[in-house]
């Protein structure tokens, strides 16, 4: 791997580390786009898989005290649906229509909120068939390009949570999901020498991610955190289609 990508690759971590443990993951699926310019999308997802383990049990042990296991509950029968999915056609799957998907899903819900928002409304999300599909979109976008933050942060925000719970929920409900994963990569003989390598060195920028996360976390009120959650949904969703267009 070369100069250039590991220095994409940490800015790429810094980001995510910030994102997932302050914001809840919404520019974490900028990760893997970024390092695909280096590698194959499939060496990207398994260099990223144990930093984010890593993350998860940072946030999960920041967060121990704020998460709601009803919300993760609620999400996972369908997420598991869309692991199994994602793991069945994870060779195969066609990467733009993916991102179109989970880009529009991702403006969706910012539109959503500024609907709500010019109309005084606040109700969430309670429709059990849509709350599983959310769950299994996540899921499947989750195991192919670790991109299913957008439809489970948009759920979680549009239930009105308060921030410090809506980061430790999201931790919980990721941490879950990417444990799966890891097997299931395993299984698929996608993690080698030269990707554990490049995880451990993207440690440092890990840790630095997480701090940064940690601190702004704290320096914001819940109003300022909801608005800038949605800005980060708004900007990740945006990528994503931009790429999904690209790639068409």
């Amino acid at each position: 791997m070369s100069v250039e990508f590991y220095l994409i690759a940490a800015l790429a971590v810094v980001i995510t580390g910030v994102s997932k443990s302050g914001f809840a993951g919404g520019l974490g699926v900028l990760a893997v786009p970024f390092m695909s310019l280096f590698v194959t999308p499939q060496v990207a997802v398994t260099v990223m898989m144990p930093v984010l383990i890593v993350m998860d049990c940072a946030n999960i042990w920041k967060y121990r005290h704020s998460w709601s296991w009803g919300e993760v509950r609620t999400l996972l029968p369908g997420a598991l649906c869309g692991i199994a999915l994602g793991a069945l056609t994870f060779r195969w799957l066609d990467p733009a229509l993916l991102k179109l998907a989970i880009g529009a899903m991702a403006i969706l819900f910012v539109a959503q909120f500024a609907f709500r928002q010019s109309a005084g409304q606040h109700s969430g999300c309670s429709n059990p068939i849509v709350t599983f599909v959310l769950g299994g979109v996540s899921g499947f976008a989750s195991f192919v390009a670790h991109a299913g933050g957008p439809p489970v942060k948009g759920y979680f925000l549009s239930r009105g949570m308060e921030k410090s719970l809506f980061v430790g929920t999201n931790s919980v409900f990721f941490f879950t999901l990417n444990l799966i994963k890891t097997f299931s990569y395993i299984a698929l003989a996608q993690f080698s020498l030269e990707t554990l390598t490049a995880s451990f060195l993207l440690t440092p920028f890990l840790v630095l991610g997480v701090l940064l996360g940690f601190r702004l976390h704290h320096l914001l009120s819940q109003a300022v955190f909801t608005r800038i959650a949605y800005l980060f949904l708004a900007v990740a969703g945006s990528k994503l289609l931009w790429d999904g267009v690209l790639l068409i």
